[in-house]
């Protein structure tokens, strides 16, 4: 069983043993607070994830206390925390773990990334995507799916002609210049990344060398829509629901944007690079 899950068999039992001692029933809980039965019955076993309004109503059908009430609100962010390691994510392959990003992808209206040391995969082209995930294979010792796992990475990209969709890409200058592939792979990058920023519904960012950041680029993350938040590491990913903390991501984003370059001053960042990387041997 995962970790999440246990969370919130944890935290589902905490809730059941507040209900026991009111002296109620699940179902005369449900009634009070006008849920079906079938929600009370799955936050208590865990299987499904209350929101901090459902608990804020469950400690008042059974008069808990105020302190009782920030207690677990304050835990519950915990339990919204999901952290998937990679190296369970990444078990059947690395083309499954690109279709596993599918529907977030999909069903997402306004997709908020930060990239600080490579160009974002939504934006890859096929060869600098077979280096990155060359990397990821050779660092875990996995099975040799490149091939598929670019094959599937290139399928995600259909979502960025969707003119329903909004994409804000911020990256960093260093990002853009790294050598995570061959000097000549890294132009043909350059070259996508400008023939997508003249896409409508694409805005491009570039945190130049010498911006004076507001707070440390540390890692990179993705804000699908105002409702979660994937943080890579090495290890593991984290997937953040809570508002508090989605919240304070796209306070982030916001600050390094307004520290970032765009439009035409990002297209002639780009363009520095790619005639650097133009007369770099093959």
């Amino acid at each position: 069983m995962q970790p999440v899950h246990r969370g919130r068999e944890e935290f589902g039992g905490r809730l059941r043993a507040l209900r026991e001692e009111a002296g109620l029933t699940g179902t005369a809980l449900a009634a009070r607070l006008g849920w079906p039965n079938s929600k009370v019955s799955k936050i208590e076993h865990g299987r499904q994830t209350a929101t901090g309004v459902d608990v804020t109503a469950w400690v008042a059908a059974v008069d808990g206390s105020a302190e009782m009430l920030a207690d677990l609100l304050a835990d519950l962010r915990s339990v919204r925390l999901e952290y998937r390691s990679w190296a369970r994510m990444l078990r059947r392959g690395t083309a499954a773990r690109q279709r596993a990003v599918v529907p977030p992808d999909a069903s997402t209206s306004l997709l908020r990334a930060f990239e600080p040391a490579l160009v974002p995969g939504l934006l890859q082209t096929a060869e600098y995507a077979r280096w990155v995930l060359r990397g990821v294979v050779g660092l875990r010792d996995l099975p040799d799916d490149v091939t598929e796992g670019v094959k599937a990475r290139l399928e995600r990209q259909q979502a960025l002609y969707d003119p329903g969709k909004q994409f804000r890409f911020l990256v960093t200058e260093a990002g853009l210049r790294y050598l995570v592939c061959p000097p000549q792979v890294l132009k043909g990058q350059l070259d996508r990344l400008l023939a997508v920023a003249g896409l409508p519904n694409i805005e491009l960012g570039v945190l130049r060398f010498t911006a004076q950041l507001p707070y440390p680029a540390l890692h990179g993350f993705w804000i699908y829509d105002d409702g979660l938040v994937l943080v890579n590491t090495v290890s593991a990913e984290l997937a953040l629901r809570d508002g508090d903390d989605i919240a304070l991501y796209e306070k982030l984003f916001e600050m390094l944007w307004s520290r970032a370059v765009s439009g035409p001053e990002a297209i002639a960042v780009i363009n520095a690079a790619n005639h650097e990387f133009s007369r770099a041997p093959s």
